[in-house]
């Protein structure tokens, strides 16, 4: 056999063996939030009760959001480099 083809049957095992990488990257641990309604909701196809809390806004926050996102995604700054 050749170079070529034992590389592309080692590409090909290494692809294989890939496939079933986060089948066994994995952590088998008990649910501490198993069976509680306000995390999974009543019935696994229904919404959690935690998502249906309604939080007023608050305009300072938005205020200092704003602010971080200037000061994160400023173009003067992403010019300058790190």
């Amino acid at each position: 056999m050749n170079r070529k083809n034992i590389l592309t049957i080692a590409a090909i095992a290494l692809l294989a063996v890939a496939c079933n990488y986060q089948k066994n990257n994995t952590i088998k641990q008990r649910d501490v939030d198993e069976g509680d309604e306000y995390v999974y909701g009543v019935h696994p196809d229904s919404a959690a009760r935690q998502t249906k809390n309604k939080y007023a806004a608050k305009p300072a926050y938005e205020v200092k959001a704003n602010k971080i996102r200037e000061k994160l995604f400023d173009d003067s700054t992403n010019a300058q480099g790190n």
